[in-house]
Order: C-alpha cells, then structure tokens, then sequence
C-alpha cells in the first residue's frame, strides 16, 4: 500500500477567505480533491484584514503566536490562526500567517482606492516566506512537498535551498512551484535584497535577479524542485516565445526537463446546474429545456428584452488586455449587426469599463455591461447564456470555458493556453466538439468563429449535439489531483 504524503499548500488567496481570481478556486479545490485520495495536506495563506474572523471561525493558535521571522535586521513577529475547507468527505485545515501592520490591510495586493500596489509588498511577502518555515518548525510538522503557488511564494525554495539547506527539519522537503499566469512576476527594487537575508550570490542573473530587479516568479522557477504550469499548451507556451514567456522563456527552457503541464479542474460541489444554489430553475443533460427558464431569468435581472431565437453571449472576465478585449472591440460595430445578445460582468481596466458603459447605452436591447465583481450573477450568466466567448490574448487554463460547458454553454475561444487543451472544435460532418475556436489574436477570426457558431445555433440538432458533448465531459479535479499526487510521490523520499 502506498504511504501517506504530507504536503502543504502556500498560496496568497484561496476561495472563501480571499480572492482576486482563479488561483484562489484552484488553491481551494486541488487541496480537497487530494485530502479526498487520503493524503494530509494543509494550507497556509496571509491573515488578510479583509477576512471576517467570525464568518470565517478562525481561532487562535495559542502554541503559534509571536514567532519572531527575520526581516532585514529585524525581527518581526508572526502569529497563526487556524480554520477549514470544508467537503462531503473530509475537511482541510488552513493556517492564516497573522501580522496586522503586514497584512492586517482590506486589499490583497493592491490599495483598494489608488489601485495601486502596495509600497511595502516586497516586506510583505518576503515576512511570509520566511515565516511560513519558522511556523513548521514551531508546529512541529514536517511536509513531504511545499507546494508553491506564484509568485507571493517564489522565496520559499529559495530559502529551502539556501539558509535551511542544513537544517535537519528540512533535510526531506521538496518544493513544486506552479505558475498560474506568467504574466505577474513580484519584481522589486534590487535595494530590497538585503532584506530577505538571503546569500549574496543569490542575487546574480542565475538566481534572482532579472533585468536588475528581484524577480520572485523567477526564484521559484529557478530553486524549485519541479515547476508544474496549469495546462500542457501553457507549459508549451511559456518557453516557446518573449509573448508567452514574458522574459522569463529561456529561464523556463532550461528547467524544461522539471515541467510538467496539469490542467486545472473545477468543483463540482460548487459549479453543478443541478444543484447550483445560484441558479432559479436546476437541471441536467436530461432537463435541458429547464436552460431555457434561467436564459429569461437572466434576461430579466440585466434588462434585455427576451427574443426567443436569439442566443445570448455570455462573458464573465477581468476587463484587461489579456482576455481579448481589444479585438471585440476592433469589430463592435459589426458583432452588433448580427443577431445576438451580449452579457458581460467584470471590472478592471477604465477604459474597458468606459468602452462597454458606452455600449449598453448606445445598444440597450443588445448588451448588458454589470461592471462589477457578482459571484451570484456569474452562475446565472453561465447556466442562462448560449454561448460563452473568451477571446483570450493567452490563457493558462482558464476555468469559464469548463464552467460554461458544465452548464450546456457552448464554448467561443481562441485556440491558445487551456482553452485549446479542453474546447474541442465543432465538426458538423461528425457532430464531434464541444466549442467554436479560432486561431489568430486578430477581429477578423473572432468575427468569423462568431459567424461560424450562430450558423449552428440556427440548426437545433447541431445545436443540442454541441450541448450534450460539452455536459457529458468530466472536469472535475480528481484526474488532476491524481497527476499532482504523482508529481508529488516522484520527488518525495521515501
């Protein structure tokens, strides 16, 4: 019988405590999906202000508090409260790295009013590496794997390999880094090096160092044990250009031996159509007529006029460049011409947020723009749409497009990252596919693929075959769990 594993989870936000976007569903579900394969694994996040003791049952860790961490020459104190993640089967356990004058802020990583990064994010993160290994070895518990999470958590392998190189307590530990988005690096002053205590040699462009910054997504690229990324096209992706790579590719080509693409799964206690709390009429491959009802519940609650031949287009996405926003933008005025109808939630950049404003003014029985973040309006967007469009500029997984064909919603991408990996071109000679995807990141394609998929819609036999092939997919966290699980197991001594 295989042995146990030990592992701890460190991520900067996890689903319900604190999140700004898929990292934080990933760093809740994949630790239930492996606590469910009767593994022990455990949490540790920041003790954010913005988290609610009382909602969220966090208690004092009595034997965990005022650990003093090193930073700089000083010695700032940690403390430790404790809660869970709860599931069917078992439940997590999630420390929460307590220091108020570091993280006792109601913004993760940004000031919520300016919108900018907080100054001090270099103390901040670096406080929490550092004290993620002095909490261990206070508690006492020694994890098989360190399972890193972006860059919040690049100093860990770096310390591991460094300053606790010799430590008994560490002498068995092993650290899996995985990107979520190239994209976001945690690049800091090189004046801040000092303050992590790390050996001066670590600050050279075979360690750290970047562009004569310090570079955490590139600590842990470069002193982790295995790099894992969230889907294989991703992994690809990454080393084949600057565009993907973001200056990171030749970094990343030469550990190309240590990383391993695992795409990301979703739950299915939380995104299930029938059993989803969010949505007023639940159903199934088998009640698919009962889609219909939330498509006239959704039309309700955003305004637009029901028109029963018309599909609605649903977005849910950070309004910034990278989720393609610039091309639908390029060909607007003709995407208004054809008959369809267009949802979209999300917040981010200004002049996105001014772009679609404009929009639903100048077309009010076309488009609904909700410029805010609604976890509710999300579930109803998904069950109650036709079609879902990501015309993402790069995608590491992207969890819309599985959400959305979990809820019989066909799927609209561009052909790149974890879109490619899990939406399966439509054929209408073998009645093969799941979705609609085009290549190039260019307006003309993604007119065309639009194009392509009303002309399906029109046929509902076509139609409902694209339906039932995307709901009868299985995208749920198991198969992943069990590749990061042997991951894990390939690197643990045993």
């Amino acid at each position: 019988m295989a042995r146990q594993l030990d592992v701890l989870l460190l991520s900067s936000e996890v689903e319900p405590f604190a999140k700004t976007g898929g990292l934080a569903d990933v760093s809740c579900a994949l630790p239930k999906s492996i606590k469910s394969l009767d593994h022990e694994i455990r949490i540790m996040m920041p003790r954010y202000g913005s988290i609610d003791e009382r909602k969220c049952k966090l208690h004092e860790m009595i034997r965990l508090k005022d650990i003093p961490v090193p930073l700089g020459n000083k010695q700032i104190l940690a403390s430790v409260r404790s809660s869970f993640l709860l599931n069917s089967h078992s439940k997590v356990q999630v420390y929460f790295l307590d220091n108020h004058s570091l993280f006792g802020r109601s913004g993760l990583y940004i000031h919520p009013e300016t919108k900018k990064d907080y100054r001090d994010n270099d103390d901040r993160f670096f406080f929490f590496a550092r004290g993620v290994l002095e909490v261990l070895k206070r508690l006492g518990w020694q994890p098989n794997i360190i399972h890193c999470n972006d860059w919040p958590t690049g100093l860990v392998p770096v310390y591991l390999k460094t300053l606790y190189k010799n430590d008994p307590f560490y002498k068995d530990t092993r650290t899996v880094f995985t990107v979520h988005n190239m994209a976001y690096q945690g690049v800091f002053p090189k004046s801040s090096f000092n303050k992590t205590g790390l050996p001066a040699g670590v600050l050279s462009e075979k360690g750290i160092e970047s562009d004569g910054m310090i570079n955490l997504l590139k600590a842990g690229l470069v002193y982790s044990d295995a790099i894992t990324t969230v889907s294989e096209k991703y992994a690809e992706e990454i080393q084949s250009s600057a565009e993907y790579g973001c200056g990171l590719e030749d970094v990343v080509r030469r550990r190309k031996d240590s990383v391993t693409g695992i795409l990301n799964g979703i739950d299915d206690s939380v995104w299930d159509p029938a059993t989803d709390k969010s949505i007023p009429h639940k159903y199934g491959i088998k009640t698919l007529d009962l889609k219909l009802e939330n498509k006239k519940a959704l039309l309700r609650r955003t305004g637009l006029p029901f028109r029963g031949t018309i599909p609605v287009l649903g977005m849910v996405s950070r309004l910034a460049e990278q989720k393609g926003i610039d091309i639908i933008m390029d060909v607007w005025d003709e995407l208004m011409t054809l008959p369809l109808q267009l949802v979209v939630l999300g917040i981010g950049e200004k002049r996105y947020h001014d772009f679609f404003s404009k929009a639903g003014k100048k077309y009010p029985e076309k488009i609904a723009a909700c410029l805010e973040f609604n976890e509710d309006l999300a579930h109803l967007i998904h069950a109650g749409s036709d079609m879902f469009l990501m015309a993402s500029r790069y995608e590491p997984c992207g969890l819309n497009q599985m959400y959305s064909m979990k809820y019989g919603t066909v799927p609209i991408v561009r052909a790149t990252g974890g879109l490619d990996d899990t939406v399966e071109d439509f054929n209408p000679s073998t009645g093969k596919g799941t979705g609609f995807k085009f290549k190039e990141y260019h307006g003309g394609d993604l007119l065309r693929v639009v194009k392509r998929a009303l002309g399906a819609y029109a046929t509902t036999t076509s139609w409902r075959k694209i339906v039932k092939n995307g709901m009868s997919k299985d995208f749920s966290w198991e198969t992943s769990a069990r590749k990061y699980v042997q991951l894990y197991r390939s690197l643990a001594r045993t």
